[in-house]
């Protein structure tokens, strides 16, 4: 799969696991992909996703720190996520919001199998472990959309490997190489007004 690599990436693989400012960061990038994904669709479509994406993005996020923990480099560990919001893209027919087309989706699950099955993730149970203790909210599907085979927003031949484009638009397989220095506070949803508001909070 091929995905962007910036500051702001390694900001937030720091953040998520910073007490206090993880939390924050954790919502903006929820809202952030909830809101990245909604604008690949139909207007009309949106609405009745949002919570459903809310709710799966949010658990993905747990998938991400865990990948982490397992010795995955940053864009293997979020391009985990992104495999699995793609199989459920997949289960709902959601083809306009897929990333990579369908015919691919086995390819992606073979290369992370070992971490899928020790945490009960396949193409039809996305979120295996990480599925929260309450679910995941309904949203309807569009089976339609599926089998017309349209993957307008789909970027193929990127199967075999981790693709990250970084900031001056180089390609590097695996990902780059992390920062020595990273600020945290370059994270989505960690600037000061956030950080403000929690001490004001105490």
């Amino acid at each position: 799969m091929k995905l962007r690599q910036n500051v702001r990436h390694w900001a937030a693989k720091r953040a998520l696991t910073t007490p206090v400012v993880g939390g924050y960061v954790n919502d903006k990038l929820v809202g952030m992909h909830t809101d990245i994904f909604l604008g690949k669709t139909a207007e009309a479509n949106r609405e009745e996703r949002r919570e459903h994406l809310d709710d799966f993005f949010d658990a993905t996020m747990d998938t991400y720190v865990a990948a982490l923990e397992a010795g995955f480099p940053e864009a293997e560990a979020r391009e985990i996520t992104h495999v699995q919001a793609n199989f459920d893209f997949f289960n709902h027919g959601w083809a306009e919001m897929m990333e990579i087309p369908s015919d691919e989706l086995e390819q992606h699950y073979r290369r992370y199998e070992a971490f899928f099955q020790r945490h009960g993730i396949t193409i039809d149970d996305p979120l295996g472990e990480f599925r929260p203790a309450d679910g995941v909210a309904d949203a309807p599907t569009t089976p339609e959309r599926m089998a017309e085979g349209e993957f307008e927003n789909a970027v193929a031949g990127f199967a075999d490997d981790a693709y990250v484009e970084d900031a001056d638009g180089e390609l590097h397989v695996g990902g780059a190489e992390e920062p020595d220095d990273v600020d945290v506070s370059l994270a989505p949803g960690a600037d000061e007004t956030d950080l403000d508001d929690e001490a004001n909070a105490d």
